[in-house]
């Protein structure tokens, strides 16, 4: 409510609301002021797997949104013809390429960039971003450790840039329409939350170090991770299953539903405690480089005793639920429950069999020129990003920076603990557990020059 308080009263003192003095924002931040009919540039940062997806949204709104693609940027050149011609057939438009991202940010036009790097790359890159007067969207987690998140906050609230996490369920009209009904007391009062993570995965392989292929700039893909030698299993997309650039399944899928559960509990908080176990079945390290659990149940407390569990399972699985739920969460409340699966959800009144409440949104017709986006967990999170910079309002967002960060901050908890193999108890205020410094330790990472998250943003 403080940071709330604050804003409306500098927007009172702008009038217009933009307060150039009362924001305390900066010469360039106002210079990036983008007016109503003004074309906005962006930049999409990491053009594999999730950045495709990132290009092919940002292009469904060129004409609803003015928005163009200027500059894809990623650290394998072997990836960009495709991606340019991907943005040249769907917009006509040729965008230019980079293999840092520090030369995108030079630039003097791009407004705004979006990031699906690889986790370890988030926070720095974000922060950087920032400090050159760019709005961000990052994809989930938004950052690979709890330090950097905080970082990240900081950074968006110093230079008065947007800064948008890309948990997508936000925008989904169903997904808002079951927390407004658990939020307004439809199950009671909701006790529980549970998160589910069910995507098997097979063995990737095993193999010996390499030279980095000719157009990947490997010391660039590596940034703030430590040193190592190349290796094709620890590259493309199997970065998420080693600790120094990802956060396995916990980390990866997890996240989004891990947001959606501490949204039903309706908690703008850290949890007091943690415990988190599992291991790697069905494959072993002779086989696979894995190092992130397969398998994985983590189970959190809140100060007021309300519980969030969350259980990964990477192996062969049934659903759960009525609607076998595979990706999704549960909600427990004093006078019932409630299943939410993707962008369908059903209320159950005590121990009856047949839903009293479920969803009634219909997906929107497509419409280049309207207002209202289709196909849930589409463009409409990315055009809610966009509408915010237009206002300059991050309270315009459907997950500012702060809200993804308190959402990512769960599944790095889960995964201290079960590296630790214990249970933790943790200081939110501080954001630090309590007497373990082993596990504050975890808390951050060693930098690895000049890849730095800074102390001082």
């Amino acid at each position: 409510m403080t940071e709330r308080r604050d804003f409306i009263k500098k927007s009172l003192l702008g009038g217009a609301g933009i307060a150039v003095a009362g924001m305390s924002m900066s010469a360039k931040s106002y210079g990036k002021i983008i007016g109503a009919n003004d074309r906005m540039h962006l930049s999409v940062i990491g053009i594999r797997g999730q950045g495709t997806n990132h290009i092919n949204q940002f292009c469904k709104l060129k004409d609803s949104r003015n928005v163009v693609i200027k500059t894809l940027c990623d650290a394998d050149e072997n990836t960009w013809s495709e991606k340019v011609k991907l943005v040249q057939d769907q917009t006509g438009d040729k965008p230019g390429t980079a293999y840092d991202m520090r030369k995108v940010f030079e630039d003097p036009e791009i407004d705004a960039v979006s990031f699906a790097t690889p986790n370890h790359w988030h926070a720095l890159g974000a922060i950087w971003a920032a400090q050159a007067g760019k709005n961000v969207f990052v994809e989930k987690p938004a950052s690979h450790n709890i330090y950097e998140g905080r970082k990240m906050i900081e950074a968006a609230r110093k230079y008065n840039v947007i800064m948008q996490v890309g948990f997508q369920n936000r925008s989904i009209a169903n997904v808002m329409e079951a927390m407004k009904f658990l939020h307004e007391g439809g199950i009671g009062e909701v006790y529980m939350a549970r998160g589910l993570c069910y995507k098997p995965r097979n063995s990737f392989g095993i193999v010996k170090d390499s030279m980095p292929p000719a157009g990947l700039h490997y010391d660039l893909w590596l940034g703030p991770a430590p040193y190592r030698a190349y290796n094709e299993k620890r590259g493309h997309y199997n970065w998420h299953w080693h600790w120094d650039t990802g956060n396995g399944d916990t980390g990866n899928q997890g996240p989004h539903q891990f947001d959606v559960a501490r949204w039903g509990l309706n908690k703008n908080e850290h949890p007091v405690s943690v415990y988190s176990t599992g291991g790697i079945y069905g494959m072993t390290p002779s086989e696979c480089s894995q190092e992130t659990p397969n398998t994985q149940t983590s189970v959190f407390k809140y100060n007021d005793g309300k519980v969030l569990e969350f259980e990964t399972r990477g192996r062969y699985t049934n659903g759960e639920s009525s609607l076998g739920i595979q990706i999704g969460n549960m909600f427990y409340g004093t006078d019932g429950y409630m299943e939410v699966d993707g962008s369908t959800w059903k209320a159950f009144r005590k121990s009856e069999k047949e839903p009293f409440a479920q969803s009634t949104k219909e997906k929107a017709p497509a419409s280049s020129g309207s207002n209202v986006l289709a196909a849930p967990g589409g463009a409409e999170h990315y055009a809610n990003f966009l509408d915010a910079i237009r206002k300059s309002d991050r309270y315009a967002l459907n997950c500012d920076i702060r809200e993804g960060f308190y959402s990512s901050a769960l599944p790095a908890m889960a995964n201290i603990s079960y590296r630790l193999g214990r249970s933790l108890n943790f200081m939110g205020e501080y954001e630090k557990f309590a007497n373990d410094s082993e596990a504050d330790t975890m808390l951050s990472r060693p930098s690895r020059p000049p890849y730095v998250v800074p102390d001082q943003v």
